[in-house]
């Protein structure tokens, strides 16, 4: 019985990823930000299965709240076979670029309050000597674009924090996968003009974190076809990519 810690577990995917594994009896730890979507999340899986399932209230954007809500989690379930990081959000562009509060709270949402958690997260594991510590970063962080460069630039320094801690922790017998989606059918992207060929939905990416994980990936784009898109776009050379309205 695998004990779990997830943080951003309202989010769809993160919601997703614990519905499959409550089918194996999985122990929660649930980390969000609003009682009432966590408590329904917790509601849900118990509802599901026989999981035993613990949940805690942080902004993650708190960074001082971190600490202590580690040593409940590791209290609570003595040790972590699975942590899954999925918190964020979805930054309008044209506001960053008009207001610098906003740009810099949305890097601290997606780029900061990650780096923050992992370091005391990742202390932890080292210790503990064994685990997956699974973070959901994003393609747009292959390469800056144009639409969404401030998104781009955050989900890009998790992605480099995580292939270096990757090698950190691989020493030490601890697996750590980063998970770079490309667009998902989730609240978060409602009415956005997304190519609908392109948008998977929350369960067909759950069910890949979930192979990636069971088989020690070091990184995996969800849905696999992601890889060969942003392999393209990461070699178009910038005389040309500076041009496009990507």
């Amino acid at each position: 019985m695998k004990k779990i810690l997830i943080i951003g577990a309202t989010s769809a995917i993160a919601t997703a990823c614990a519905r499959l594994w409550a089918k194996d009896d999985a122990t929660f730890f649930l980390v969000g930000r609003d009682n009432t979507k966590l408590q329904n999340t917790a509601d849900d899986l118990k509802a599901r299965s026989s999981s035993d399932v613990h949940t805690d209230i942080i902004d993650i954007c708190d960074f001082e709240s971190h600490e202590a809500m580690l040593e409940q989690c590791f209290s609570t379930l003595e040790q972590v076979d699975i942590a899954l990081v999925a918190h964020g959000t979805l930054p309008d562009q044209i506001a960053c670029e008009e207001d610098t509060n906003i740009a810099l709270q949305e890097f601290t949402s997606n780029g900061l309050s990650t780096i923050a958690l992992l370091t005391p997260l990742a202390n932890r594991m080292e210790k503990q000597g064994h685990g997956t510590i699974a973070v959901i970063s994003s393609v747009a962080g292959d390469r800056g674009r144009q639409s969404n460069y401030l998104y781009g630039a955050a989900k890009a320094s998790v992605t480099t924090f995580c292939e270096g801690l990757r090698a950190r922790l691989f020493k030490q017998g601890v697996h750590v996968l980063t998970i770079k989606p490309g667009f998902v059918d989730t609240p978060m992207t409602q009415g956005l003009p997304l190519p609908g060929l392109l948008v998977s939905s929350p369960d067909k990416v759950a069910s890949c974190i979930a192979k990636g994980v069971n088989r020690g990936s070091d990184s995996i784009y969800t849905p696999f076809y992601w890889s060969m898109i942003m392999l393209i776009i990461r070699t178009i050379p910038t005389f040309v990519f500076k041009r496009l309205s990507l």
